[in-house]
């Protein structure tokens, strides 16, 4: 999954990431922030490394909203822009870095720890994931499963229609 993200930003530049195509319509700027910040602020919760993202990421990176926008609404979120693309492009590969050297580092006969108990608390009980853990709890195969993989593929699925909406091709056939 990861491969899809380099691939996209490696062809996208800072005017296609930014720009919006029209009314209501986020820009990929958001998706990638999004998406980023979410898998690196996630990976503390199933048990790995803290997250990266700080006031000097933030202001490395130049976005117009220092958040991953999950609890604001489109109209917030149709604000956000990357200023600094380079810098993210680092930033990103610094997350997935830090994803896949925990995600290698875990002994198989952890995944089904519960990091995450039922009843869930009101930022997790209408989540993919609290409906992939049910009763049971979120176990750490289920969060890195939801907050990293899915959670990447449905915002790669976004950048890929997006990138067609600023004359670019897709991803993946």
């Amino acid at each position: 999954m990861h491969s899809l993200y380099y691939e996209a930003c490696a062809t996208m530049n800072l005017e296609q990431i930014n720009r919006v195509t029209h009314d209501n319509a986020l820009p990929i700027a958001f998706s990638l922030v999004h998406q980023v910040l979410i898998e690196d602020g996630s990976l503390l919760f199933a048990g790995g490394p803290e997250a990266q993202f700080n006031d000097s990421w933030q202001e490395k990176l130049a976005l117009a909203i220092s958040d991953h926008g999950k609890a604001k609404t489109v109209g917030e979120m149709m604000e956000q822009r990357i200023g600094n693309y380079e810098a993210f492009q680092e930033f990103q590969r610094l997350v997935f870095d830090a994803t896949e050297s925990f995600a290698g580092s875990i002994d198989p006969a952890t995944f089904s720890d519960i990091v995450v108990p039922f009843p869930y608390g009101a930022g997790i009980e209408h989540t993919f994931s609290a409906r992939v853990g049910g009763e049971d709890g979120i176990s750490r195969s289920d969060a890195l499963e939801c907050w990293v993989y899915q959670h990447g593929l449905r915002h790669m699925g976004e950048i890929e229609h997006a990138r067609a909406l600023v004359g670019l091709g897709g991803m993946t056939s």
